[in-house]
């Protein structure tokens, strides 16, 4: 599995305190498989970038104000997402405004969705490893 077990305390951490105001920091949670960054430094050796590693960190703010502050999802659910984007099974799309993969597996949220766990990367502040910066459930038309 790409997260480390270690990561839903990591995720759950800086959820927390960017909730109460702290200020934190880039922590390790898992790493992409290799057929994963395979794939990502293929588009972005096309795209003319530097390739990134499989080290992946995670900060949080982003997907704290887009998906707690304005979705309304808690921890709990954006850390489910963030869990399921980051399978193995998770398919690299192939954008030229992004780096992202997507779980082509529909998961059944606690709202009545099927959705498509979608994580965008982040991959030119903290290179050459990528930092977790958004998620996306994609189909998630009954919002909490």
């Amino acid at each position: 599995m790409p997260l480390h077990p270690d990561a839903y305390r990591l995720l759950r951490t800086n959820l927390e305190g960017i909730g109460e105001g702290q200020k934190v920091h880039a922590v390790h949670v898992g790493v992409l498989t290799v057929a994963q960054v395979d794939a990502i430094n293929a588009a972005r050796l096309r795209q003319g970038l530097n390739p990134i590693i499989s080290e992946v960190l995670f900060v949080g703010g982003h997907i704290y104000r887009s998906r707690i502050l304005r979705d309304r999802y808690t921890i709990e659910d954006v850390i489910e997402q963030m869990f399921n984007a980051m399978e193995a099974a998770a398919i690299v799309l192939d954008a030229t405004h992004m780096t992202a993969m997507e779980n082509p597996n529909p998961r059944a949220d606690r709202y009545g969705n099927f959705v498509l766990d979608r994580v965008v990367f982040e991959c030119s502040t903290r290179h050459p490893r990528p930092e977790l910066f958004s998620i996306i459930p994609r189909g998630d038309k009954i919002k909490p």
